[in-house]
């Protein structure tokens, strides 16, 4: 217990030191944000066009316009900036500076996860409560949607940054693992409710996104919060993006060890 809490305590210094450093160079990272958000804004108003003074799909242009500011703000908290940082650390030898310290490496990846979305969210909270007054979203918030969001969120940021974790390993084998990443945040562009919600896609599109796990990233608490889902819709979601979740882990955790392994062998 007592090394659990000195664990705890070492990684909670190190999300406040590495925030009171990033938030020395914020003008940067709002850059970043900003940048993120840009083709969401086009897809809202492509879509918010088509809707005109009626619906498209089902979804007025006030349900769009809270549906991609909603998405704005999962998309910055779900995203993981560190694990495009991993495979470089693996390849270039950096790993070994991260393994002789006290603290696992993976808390430095969470104190980064932290720290960067602090950042985000003091630039993007307020310029989407701006565009939700500017496009007059419509938020027909209910206590169950509200309340199943949270967990959902949670449950998609670990899904997403432990999918790209998983992924960012494969660098203790392969030079490219870089490249994984990219194919992950393009199937999480077209299938996880960016380039359209998801009741938007054509059917297989559609029935791919449902299946695979790059709609529970982003879109599936975004859903749930403007009411899309019904009861049912809720407890499959929940139940995939639990599985998922656990795939994951399970890979998460071979590659660990069987990475760290390797990189001792070849003098890591």
């Amino acid at each position: 217990m007592s090394g659990a809490s000195a664990n705890l305590r070492g990684g909670w210094a190190l999300v406040k030191a590495t925030w009171a450093s990033w938030m020395e160079h914020r003008g940067f990272f709002y850059l970043v944000a900003f940048s993120w958000m840009i083709p969401l804004l086009i897809y809202m108003f492509i879509w918010s066009t088509a809707a005109g003074e009626g619906t498209v799909g089902g979804l007025t242009r006030g349900d769009l316009a809270s549906y991609y500011v909603v998405l704005i703000l999962v998309n910055q908290l779900t995203f993981s900036t560190n694990n495009w940082t991993v495979g470089d650390a693996i390849r270039y030898g950096r790993f070994n500076f991260l393994l002789l310290r006290p603290l696992s490496p993976v808390y430095d990846a969470l104190a980064s996860e932290v720290a960067v979305k602090v950042v985000f969210m003091t630039f993007a909270l307020p310029l989407a409560a701006i565009l939700a007054l500017l496009l007059r979203a419509r938020f027909d918030l209910s206590l169950a949607n509200s309340l199943a969001f949270l967990p959902a969120l949670l449950l998609a940021w670990a899904l997403r940054w432990l999918w790209g974790y998983w992924l960012a390993l494969l660098s203790f084998w392969a030079t490219r693992a870089d490249a994984l990443l990219s194919l992950q945040e393009s199937l999480i562009f077209l299938l996880a409710g960016q380039v359209a919600p998801v009741v938007l896609l054509p059917g297989p599109m559609q029935a791919a996104a449902t299946i695979l796990p790059f709609r529970y990233m982003v879109s599936f608490p975004v859903e749930i919060l403007t009411g899309q889902l019904s009861s049912s819709d809720l407890g499959i979601g929940f139940a995939l993006q639990v599985g998922w979740l656990f795939v994951a882990l399970a890979l998460f955790v071979v590659l660990w060890r069987a990475g760290l392994r390797r990189y001792s062998a070849v003098g890591g």
